[in-house]
């Protein structure tokens, strides 16, 4: 069974296999296996509709939190992440003042000189998260997806596509927001 996806499903809440292969950085195909041996284990479990898709079961947050532990013991990482944790930390509250500014900004299209400004901002508080991923990549390297995902979001709404910095399941918030569920959970800290 895949640690990749159960924790992927623990960060992300519910959702299908496409959001959860990006979430992996894996083959769409890998994942829908794992998740069936997943749901045989009694790890998680598909609920159906609109608003349905993957989830865990109660087995399968204890099982996560159970190898997240693990994994960190193994790697001796705790310190670094902890560290790397409290410099995200300074970076979240300018995340969340960006997403406010952006989505109170004038006009029902938008000012093209806000929403550039906006978007320079988000380009420079993600070169500052780069730095911080990569040290949280260098204690787990299962941390790196985080900087592809957040990396594609911002140059998606950079070109154009403004819905991925805070409107989309794949945004720029949804990512650094799955970011600070797995630093918790990876942390045991409770939210």
């Amino acid at each position: 069974m895949s640690v990749p996806v159960l924790h992927a499903l623990r960060c992300m809440g519910f959702a299908e296999p496409p959001r959860i292969a990006g979430a992996c950085g894996a083959p769409e195909a890998e994942v829908e296996s794992q998740l069936i041996d997943l749901a045989v284990a009694g790890l998680v479990t598909r609920t159906p509709g609109g608003f349905g898709g993957w989830g865990l079961t109660g087995a399968g947050k204890r099982e996560d939190a159970r190898r997240v532990h693990a994994e960190v013991e193994a790697a001796g990482a705790r310190a670094a992440l902890t560290a790397g944790y409290q410099r995200f930390l300074v970076l979240n509250p300018e995340l969340l003042d960006l997403c406010s500014a952006w989505h109170l900004r004038p006009g029902a299209a938008g000012d093209a000189g806000y929403d550039a400004r906006v978007i320079g901002r988000f380009a420079d508080l993600d070169r500052r998260a780069a730095a911080v991923c990569r040290d949280l990549s260098a204690a787990l390297p299962r941390f790196a997806t985080y900087r592809v995902r957040l990396g594609d979001a911002l140059a998606r709404a950079q070109g154009g596509e403004v819905e991925h910095l805070t409107d989309s399941m794949t945004s720029y918030h949804s990512v650094w927001f799955q970011w600070h569920e797995d630093l918790l959970c990876t942390l045991g800290i409770p939210r």
